[in-house]
């Protein structure tokens, strides 16, 4: 895991005496020293971390992939310095600008959130990290009961979140937001522009905006592709003396024993699951000028790779038909493609004490070691297709944007859409006017009645239309400002009073806020991002960085520039990803490109959970989660034979609820601390709340 650590303190002058001069991070390089000190921890590239200089007082460090040259950074730097935090966040790629300009310090979070920035009150001044654990240590924080609560009962609410973390006294930036520091003070900005309430912004015309979102993800690409290249270390890697290639193995080639090593190829590689947001990317990424294979001159492929689950039960058409588009799209003569096939070992909840302790819990960390395979086969440098459905699709909630635009006719095509996926029925041509219905009442529904009743969902545990059966049951459910999330129907009632109080509150507070759909896009968005870093943190693969540009601040930008009205469109991802491949030059693409996977996830989860009962039994024989009074241990078992019976659960709550019995029980087995000094916290406050839970 790779962090950024600093402080600002309100002491001035070098004949100082502070404490805080002998807490260092454990294995850090530091930037720049007193009195605001910041430093790089873990195993960053050299051309990650990056420093310019303007002036003996002003200067910037910029630490991941930035597209930026050292001339553009001093220009940005100066525009901030004058206040224009946005200049800080434009330039291609995803990265944490942390920017100091005398006793000033801004630090910019993303626009998604999958960089987010947190910080903390200590020694006086405030001390920040992009990583929450980290300041848990410093400051010896206690577990925050409240905030698991309310991330299992309503996990994509701002409402219900706030800026808070699983640990006490650490607070997260909100996306799209930048920590300013001042003498120890602190304040949270947004460096977004500012729109309208009552009407929408601006919107370009379709093609322009497809334009957009083109330029945003090529630049993206082009600058992963313009970093330096890396070879994994040879005398790093696990499974032979020293980490180097034992030699011939009968039956394995090369590339097999630096998989079974633990270690990626050289080079760039890229996902190619034979859906439309990993094959566009691996598409541009061969398709730019360059080499963005291997070292050397040995080879200028770029590497895809594809999953192929032979466990899984159910969905062997869709399967079958996913790893055909895949074959196709690797006909390229610049892809060298990669099948990765897998059994029960790589089902979900699969080996699940294998994985290491993340910064938070998150749902994919039960599939961590699925993923991890596919990786392990990939590149140092591998693009991912995350964060593409909610950066293009539309949220079902938009439909109330269209109505408050009063642009009712542009919702036929969307609603006819959902009756036709529900087959022909008879009751289907009632499906239009149900779902209109839905939508003008969320359209005509304030922001403070939305959140309200949800508080009231929660305490009366209506949860029985969050089991969406059919798209039209997905969209209904959704159309609302807020909504239980899939684990709140699990959850007791104790638990589900707090995070009640806590939608209560919101709604008393009722900010200014946008319109419902935008609003709830967002939302998705950031869970999705933050899901998205656990996921880059459970399923690590050292020498190995993932890459997802649909994240990226200029592409995340571009695609909310999209008119609503070409977003509701049935097929909008898939077409406006078509469009940006045929800019690009690329037009021949296989049939059903862009078709959905979910049906195959849903049966692989369910394989899993049927394959890892007895694990996930005794996992939740004596659960944490119990003990913090969240859960009731025999509802939890009862609910996940069930589901691997094929009852209509929710699948993701399970995962979620798994995943933070898991994530407590590694807190918990944790030992060390991320500083040292003779200043430094004597304890790990944090574990010990969990032990406090255990007894």
């Amino acid at each position: 895991m790779r962090w950024l650590v600093g402080w600002s303190s309100t002491a001035t002058g070098p004949d100082r005496i502070d404490d805080s001069r002998t807490v260092l991070p454990v294995g850090a390089q530091l930037l720049w020293g007193d009195p605001d000190p910041l430093w790089a921890v873990g195993d960053w590239r050299p051309d990650e971390v990056r420093v310019v200089q303007a002036d003996p007082e002003t200067r910037i460090a910029v630490f991941g992939v930035c597209g930026a040259t050292d001339d553009q950074l001093r220009v940005g730097l100066l525009a901030a310095r004058g206040g224009a935090l946005r200049h800080l966040t434009a330039w291609p790629g995803s990265y944490t600008a942390v920017a100091q300009v005398g006793r000033r310090l801004t630090v910019t979070g993303d626009l998604a959130g999958a960089r987010p920035v947190f910080h903390t009150r200590w020694a006086g001044g405030t001390a920040y990290a992009t990583a929450a654990l980290p300041l848990a240590d410093l400051i010896e924080a206690s577990l925050d009961v409240g905030h698991l609560a309310a991330l299992l009962a309503c996990p994509d609410a701002p409402e219900a979140l706030g800026t808070g973390t699983p640990y006490t006294g650490v607070r997260r930036v909100p996306p799209g937001h930048a920590l300013v520091l001042r003498g120890g003070s602190s304040e949270i900005t947004s460096y977004e522009q500012a729109h309208s309430l009552a009407v929408s912004g601006p919107q370009l015309a379709p093609e322009q905006a497809v334009d957009g979102v083109r330029e945003a993800l090529v630049d993206a690409v082009r600058a992963r592709l313009a970093a330096p290249r890396h070879a994994p270390d040879p005398h790093g890697g696990p499974g032979a003396p020293g980490g180097l290639d034992p030699g011939p193995v009968p039956g394995m080639g090369p590339e097999d024993r630096r998989a079974a090593r633990g270690a990626p190829a050289p080079g760039v590689g890229a996902d190619l699951s034979g859906g439309s947001a990993s094959g566009t990317l691996a598409l541009l990424a061969a398709g730019l000028p360059g080499q963005p294979g291997r070292l050397n001159g040995q080879g200028e492929r770029l590497l895809a790779v594809t999953f192929n689950d032979r466990a899984g039960n159910g969905g062997q058409a869709y399967r079958e038909a996913e790893l055909e588009r895949a074959r196709s799209i690797a006909d390229n003569p610049r892809l060298h493609h990669v099948v990765v096939a897998a059994g029960e070992e790589a089902l979900p909840y699969a080996d699940l004490g294998a994985g290491p302790l993340t910064d938070e819990p998150g749902p994919s960390m039960v599939a961590a070691e699925r993923h991890r395979r596919r990786l392990l086969s990939g590149s140092a440098d591998h693009f991912v297709g995350h964060g593409a459905r909610q950066v293009l699709d539309a949220h079902p909630a938009r439909l109330a944007d269209l109505l408050l635009d009063r642009r009712r006719r542009h919702l036929l095509r969307p609603v006819t859409a959902l009756a036709k996926a529900d087959g022909a029925a008879a009751h289907s041509v009632f499906i239009p006017f149900t779902v209109y219905r839905a939508a003008r009442k969320l359209a005509r529904t304030p922001y403070r009645a939305g959140i309200s009743a949800a508080a009231a969902r929660l305490l009366g545990r209506e949860f029985a239309d969050e089991v969406a059966g059919s798209a039209v049951e997905a969209s209904l459910a959704a159309l609302t400002w807020c909504r239980p999330g899939p684990a709140a129907r699990w959850l007791t009632g104790e638990a589900l009073a707090e995070v009640s109080v806590r939608l209560s509150d919101a709604a008393l507070r009722a900010p200014a806020v946008g319109r419902p759909g935008e609003r709830r896009a967002r939302a998705a968005l950031a869970r999705h991002a933050a899901d998205h870093r656990i996921f880059e943190q459970a399923a690590e693969v050292r020498n190995q960085r993932l890459h997802a540009p649909f994240l990226d601040n200029q592409v995340v930008l571009a695609c909310r520039a999209l008119p609503d009205t070409l977003r509701v469109q049935p097929g909008a991802r898939a077409s406006v990803l078509r469009a940006v491949l045929s800019g690009a030059g690329i037009r021949d693409l296989p049939p059903g490109w862009g078709a959905t996977s979910h049906v195959t996830h849903a049966a692989a989860v369910r394989a899993g959970l049927r394959a890892s009962m007895d694990d996930l039994v005794r996992l939740f024989d004596a659960p944490l989660l119990a003990d913090a009074g969240l859960v009731e241990a025999r509802v939890v078992r009862k609910a996940l034979r069930a589901a691997a019976e094929g009852a209509p659960l929710p699948l993701d709550g399970l995962a979620e609820l798994v995943s933070t019995e898991l994530w407590l029980r590694r807190l918990l087995a944790r030992r060390g601390t991320c500083w040292t000094g003779a200043a430094a916290p004597r304890q790990r406050a944090v574990s010990t709340g969990v032990e406090r839970l255990a007894l």
